[in-house]
């Protein structure tokens, strides 16, 4: 098949940009693959964090800087010349209603009078952080699809919600393995610059609905039964000060790092080899990279039971799932980590689950919806 995907790619960072150059190497081996992705994602006063842009070359694939997310006028340009290359299927990667005009007139500009079948694989469809038009946004660019790919139940109930004759497959989110082999954890803890015994690792940018907060009022109880660090690693998109305030207030300053930056792809595998577990404290979520990072480096995680991460987690089995907002079960999930001494045991069920969460069955599933 000759392939185009549209949507965040490098040379643009993050969790989407990362999932596209995977899936782009995954089709590569069986088809003709494009990506087309931006020239200006989101206007700077949009964009919360230091840097739209990501240097490192292990994600770097062959991507065409087109799309203009304010222009309307270069929309219907980039789907003409779209068009212009005849593909089968046209795959957008979906995941803000922000962009639902832009890869909607994209969309029906590339596809007039032609037989190309298109494919929206969905990150999100209902989001995190809900704002005005979100439906009529989201609503603008899905109706032009005739296939989906969706990654979690929450995900596969909100496609449903809005087109109940969608045709879709259900795929979790594959294991991201762009980041590297995991290495040994005294090393990576000496590299780092960490000397404790025990270290539990939240990872990613910093927003509200991914419950930093949580954690850190969970970090009073957990510290008085065990002497451990709290690594936080990753660019606030929040208020920071709140958080540092939070910590002071808290009294555990001495047992928590704030590494508050985006971490280059080649330092990611530090941070998840030193940590004994991996800590996601969302409270609210579709689907989380996170877990799939932490699952390519054998890491057990403890998450909460919101959107697909109670899917991926097996609780018991690969970590322990709880309540979103409850610092209690939180803060008892650790402790019964460190006392049961579970590491082992779930880091060895995690080299067994993480096999079904591969770039191939991904493939397949959009090469079947085609058949």
């Amino acid at each position: 098949m000759n392939i185009i995907i549209v949507g965040a790619a490098y040379p643009f960072r993050g969790g989407i940009a990362h999932h596209t150059a995977l899936l782009y190497r995954e089709l590569s081996k069986r088809h003709h693959v494009q990506i087309v992705t931006f020239k200006r994602q989101y206007p700077a006063f949009l964009f919360p964090g230091k840097s739209q842009l990501d240097s490192d070359d292990m994600i770097q694939v062959p991507t065409e800087q087109l799309i203009d997310s304010m222009n309307p006028l270069n929309w219907i340009s980039v789907g003409r010349a779209i068009r212009r290359r005849h593909p089968d299927l046209l795959i957008v990667t979906y995941s803000l209603p922000f962009f639902g005009p832009c890869y909607g007139t994209i969309v029906r500009a590339a596809t007039r009078k032609t037989r190309t079948k298109v494919l929206f694989l969905c990150h999100n469809i209902i989001p995190h952080e809900k704002r005005p038009g979100d439906a009529q946004f989201t609503r603008c660019a899905l109706s032009t699809a005739d296939y989906f790919i969706v990654q979690s139940d929450s995900v596969e109930r909100d496609l449903k919600s809005l087109f109940p004759d969608a045709r879709y497959k259900r795929i979790h989110h594959p294991v991201y393995n762009v980041f590297g082999e995991p290495v040994d954890k005294q090393l990576a803890r000496r590299e780092l610059h960490l000397d404790d015994d025990r270290i539990i690792l939240f990872f990613g940018y910093i927003r509200a609905y991914k419950g930093l907060r949580v954690l850190l009022d969970a970090m009073p109880a957990i510290l008085r039964q065990l002497d451990l660090r709290l690594l936080v690693v990753g660019e606030f998109y929040d208020d920071k000060q709140k958080y540092v305030e939070q910590i002071g207030r808290l009294g555990i300053d001495r047992h928590v790092t704030l590494v508050a930056d985006y971490v280059p792809n080649e330092i990611v595998a530090k941070y998840f080899s030193a940590a004994d577990v991996a800590v996601l404290p969302y409270r609210s979520a579709t689907q989380s990279g996170i877990a799939q990072i932490a699952y390519n480096f054998d890491k057990p995680v403890i998450a909460t039971n919101v959107g697909g991460l109670g899917e991926i987690v097996r609780d018991g089995v690969t970590g322990f799932v709880v309540p979103p907002d409850n610092a209690e079960r939180l803060s008892d999930a650790v402790l019964r980590f460190y006392h049961e001494r579970r590491e082992h045991e779930f880091a060895a069920n995690v080299r067994i689950e993480k096999q079904k969460y591969s770039w191939e069955n991904m493939r397949n599933a959009i090469e079947s919806l085609m058949q």
